[in-house]
């Protein structure tokens, strides 16, 4: 069994990993939206979003073909979907003015897709315990490739939604030279190469620390895979709030979440097949995003801003989630 201190060193190396992987596929894909005139909003909710999803869908996709643990995989989307909703704005807000203006197009598009798209997949699970239940597993279920595939169907919409948006905007683009154009692709693959060897490190450590203190892997991913994974998203947002651009920093938090929840999970479902699920575990963790989810929303709608003492709500609102999490670690608490 590979030691404590070596598994923590393999998670920070491959945090490192991830963060320069990110880095490079960050900036290239800036560069790629420009170039094609994509408008702003359009660059932080598909784009930089998918860009900076790169490690969850890394992790589902590595979790469930390499090492056979799905919920290792959900737990990491559902921990980097409460970061990114409660801490990533908290902190963007904070690191600005104070504030942080959200907009009605973020508020009344994008929450409100990423708000259907938390209950989509809560269906799916739903779906999967009812109808294709596993025998004598108590509530567990198989998440089938057609049931993933609905989930990549609502992507696909959301995507044609955006894609409206495209047509009927005048961006003004700035043009590279095929050669400039060429190597910025380069750099967001060889950035995406990146995150997959940083993702791998991150699950390997996650699972051997599951083991060393006799706790389930998915939370580890819940906290300390999903923070790490989440890094690129704080970047992006933090940076684009700084310089007021708050359109890119919640467009970017809200289409990640959009498509971990929509492309990254259904991803390892489709690659590994029929892929069983307890619903017992994944129904608190569902359920304390959509709790972050309704939160969220609710201070992005009041005045088309989230303020100083709203931002220091979520940030507390995060610590009782890890709290709460740490006492599953250690068996005070049994909910999960």
């Amino acid at each position: 069994m590979t030691s404590i201190p070596v598994l923590l060193g393999i998670g920070l190396v491959g945090t490192v990993v991830v963060w320069a992987g990110s880095s490079a596929l960050e900036r290239s894909s800036g560069r790629i939206a420009r170039h094609y005139g994509l408008p702003r909003l359009i660059q932080g909710a598909v784009l930089a979003a998918v860009g900076s999803s790169a490690p969850e869908i890394a992790s589902t996709i590595i979790a469930t073909l390499r090492y056979g643990e799905f919920e290792l995989g959900i737990g990491v989307i559902v921990g980097s979907a409460v970061f990114n909703i409660l801490v990533i704005p908290a902190l963007s807000a904070l690191l600005a003015d104070g504030t942080l203006d959200t907009g009605r197009d973020v508020v009344y598009k994008e929450a409100q897709f990423y708000m259907l798209s938390v209950a989509a997949l809560f269906l799916i699970f739903a779906l999967a315990v009812i109808y294709y239940p596993t025998d004598g597993a108590g509530l567990q279920g198989n998440v089938t490739r057609p049931l993933a595939m609905s989930l990549l169907l609502l992507y696909g919409l959301y995507i044609f939604v955006q894609y409206l948006d495209v047509s009927d905007a005048n961006t003004p683009s700035t043009t590279l030279t095929r050669r400039s154009i060429l190597t910025q692709w380069g750099l967001l693959l060889g950035g995406v190469a990146l995150i997959i060897a940083g993702v791998e490190g991150l699950v390997f450590s996650a699972i051997g620390l599951g083991d060393a203190f006799g706790t389930p892997s998915f939370l580890w991913g819940l906290t300390v895979v999903a923070a790490a994974t989440s890094l690129p998203d704080a970047l992006i947002s933090v940076a684009a709030a700084r310089i007021d651009e708050p359109a890119v920093s919640l467009g970017n938090v809200l289409g990640s979440n959009v498509f971990d929840l929509l492309v990254a999970i259904p991803a390892g479902v489709i690659l590994a097949g029929t892929t069983p699920v307890s619903f017992t575990a994944t129904v608190p963790m569902m359920a304390f995003l959509v709790v972050a989810t309704i939160i969220l929303f609710g201070f992005a709608r009041t005045g088309m801003e989230i303020t100083n003492r709203e931002a220091t709500t979520m940030l507390a609102l995060y610590v009782g989630f890890v709290g709460w999490l740490l006492l599953e670690s250690v068996g005070i608490v049994d909910i999960i």
